[in-house]
């Protein structure tokens, strides 16, 4: 019925470009998914550092104030720093907040025994030498950090054994961040500059 030209027929079609198609935008979908769940985890990555930073940061601010209580920043502080009985076994009470003893031979350190974040043992910062911090919201830490210090002997080199022991203090302290879970403790070794 083609009179002299080449007769067009439709050919039948098959579909296999709606199918490469759709594997193509399937395989570009799940790219996108992969890259947006990549850049979720980083963002939560980058958010808990800045926490542990800001944690850090509190514990520092805590070694400071605590450098400052032991110095004798308070009369009646500096008292129950000196008096025999200041450090108590545990930790002191009133202005003996936060001095720590240990209770007998062979036992756990006070630092590894006291709650620090509970804070009922432990001095918060600027208690005794009134400094001060935000806390709150935001980048802020969310509560106050606090420390805890213990009274060690010494001897320096050279000195006879029997010689009265000189006296360094081991600082603790807890530094909180923006969410309470997050929590840095440091500790610091503190000798008076005079000793």
């Amino acid at each position: 019925m083609c009179a002299g030209a080449p007769c067009w027929r439709p050919r039948r079609q098959r579909g296999v470009t709606l199918i490469v198609s759709l594997l193509m935008l399937v395989a570009v979908l799940l790219l996108g998914a992969a890259s947006a769940g990549m850049a979720l985890m980083g963002e939560k990555a980058a958010r808990a550092e800045r926490d542990r930073q800001v944690a850090l940061q509190a514990a520092e601010d805590a070694l400071m104030d605590a450098e400052h209580d032991i110095d004798g920043a308070v009369a009646e502080r500096a008292t129950a720093l000196e008096a025999p009985g200041g450090f108590a076994p545990g930790c002191g009470t009133g202005p003996a907040l936060g001095l720590c003893a240990q209770q007998a031979a062979g036992d756990l350190p006070p630092w590894q025994t006291v709650d620090l974040a509970a804070g009922d043992a432990a001095v918060p910062l600027g208690r005794f030498t009134g400094a001060t911090m935000e806390t709150g919201e935001g980048v802020l830490p969310l509560r106050r950090p606090r420390y805890v210090i213990e009274r060690l002997p010494y001897h320096r080199p050279g000195e006879e054994v029997g010689a009265a022991p000189r006296f360094f203090y081991r600082v603790t302290a807890i530094g909180f961040g923006s969410r309470d879970e997050t929590q840095v403790v440091l500790q610091a070794a503190y000798r008076r500059p005079d000793e």
